[in-house]
């Protein structure tokens, strides 16, 4: 649009949509507009456009970008009028730049958070069903233990058992692991504290256990930059992460499946600017993640599987955000990209 239609035409449009003047002040808005965020539209004319985003700062990075790359992107934002008590509104939200001037805002409501984002609502939604399982699981790990315990002494006894060992040792690390992390749900406990860690021995300790997993039916690549400072992490929890990657992409019937890393400079997580971030990807070609579960792929409880538990995508996102990351992913049949974005710290060079 070139010019500001007649409001009576905007006012037909039953999308939220308002413009604003390129001081970044609201000019005016639609009747849906209005409507939408519980507010009469003549409240809204000379607000600053972005005083309507109820947390953050993502309208006012938009308004400031030059040139504007992120403009007519959408971006899931909670809008409220300031001082409006009724609680904020989600919407996707795009801007666009007006030819006379200014820019054009169009909401598209969703109701899919209309609070809390259920995901960081996990633990607590989950308590009573998550610490009855911890406690069905405790005794047969028990029983993994003393069996992988016996079968080590044995392999210890014999000199020409390297890969022997090598699994024994896989097979109880991962069950103190995981009893490690039944004991944090029956007991919460503070968040162990992050310490320096190379991401590579982490996505090896994976491969292990889907080359255990799989076998010979799925084929295991490695794409790493070697040039990555350490990450400030907690390992065992990484691992968990990436593993649930890993199996879903196993589980989608992919044939090959790449882990790659790379660095990643000026980088946007959320509303925080890092200079230096790590992208780590699990690449497959299975079946991709079906397009009715494209929009609630990471909340709880939501598989595309008969026999999922809906948990692996909805733990692997809250482990990233224990790590101030993100995670996100694109899919089609034939490939699909999960990608792990996690704040690194410069390597220091000295004077």
């Amino acid at each position: 649009m070139s010019t500001v239609p007649p409001p009576s035409d905007l006012d037909a449009l039953t999308t939220p949509v308002l413009w604003a003047a390129a001081n970044g002040r609201i000019v005016g808005a639609n009747l849906a507009f209005g409507r939408w965020l519980g507010v009469s539209g003549r409240r809204l004319p000379g607000l600053p456009l972005a005083a309507l985003e109820a947390d953050g700062d993502v309208l006012a990075h938009w308004l400031a970008q030059a040139p504007p790359r992120e403009f007519g992107r959408l971006r899931r934002l909670p809008l409220a009028f300031p001082g409006n008590g009724d609680g904020p509104r989600f919407a996707d939200v795009s801007v666009s730049l007006r030819e006379a001037g200014g820019w054009w805002l169009e909401a598209h409501p969703v109701d899919e958070f209309p609070g809390e984002d259920p995901a960081l609502a996990l633990p607590g939604a989950l308590s009573a069903a998550l610490k009855g399982l911890a406690h069905e699981l405790r005794n047969p790990l028990a029983g993994l233990k003393g069996a992988a315990q016996l079968l080590g002494r044995r392999a210890n006894a014999r000199l020409d058992n390297d890969d022997e060992r090598e699994l024994i040792g896989l097979i109880e690390s991962e069950v103190e692991r995981l009893t490690a992390l039944l004991d944090r749900l029956l007991s919460p406990v503070p968040v162990r504290a992050h310490e320096p860690l190379n991401i590579h021995a982490v996505l090896e300790r994976v491969l292990r256990l889907a080359e255990s997993d799989a076998g010979w039916a799925v084929r295991l690549l490695r794409d790493y930059d070697p040039s990555l400072p350490e990450l400030v992490g907690d390992s065992d929890r990484l691992t968990q992460s990436v593993w649930n990657l890993v199996r879903n992409a196993i589980e989608a019937g992919a044939a090959n499946i790449t882990l790659r890393t790379r660095a990643e400079h000026g980088v946007r997580i959320g509303d925080a600017l890092h200079p230096l971030a790590l992208r780590a990807e699990i690449v497959d070609d299975g079946r991709g993640v079906p397009e009715e579960l494209a929009e609630q792929v990471f909340l709880p409880l939501v598989s595309g599987r008969a026999e999922g538990t809906g948990l692996g995508l909805a733990l692997a996102q809250q482990v990233a955000r224990e790590h101030r990351g993100s995670l996100a992913y694109r899919s089609r049949p034939g490939h699909t990209v999960f990608t792990l974005l996690l704040p690194l710290e410069a390597p220091d060079h000295g004077p």
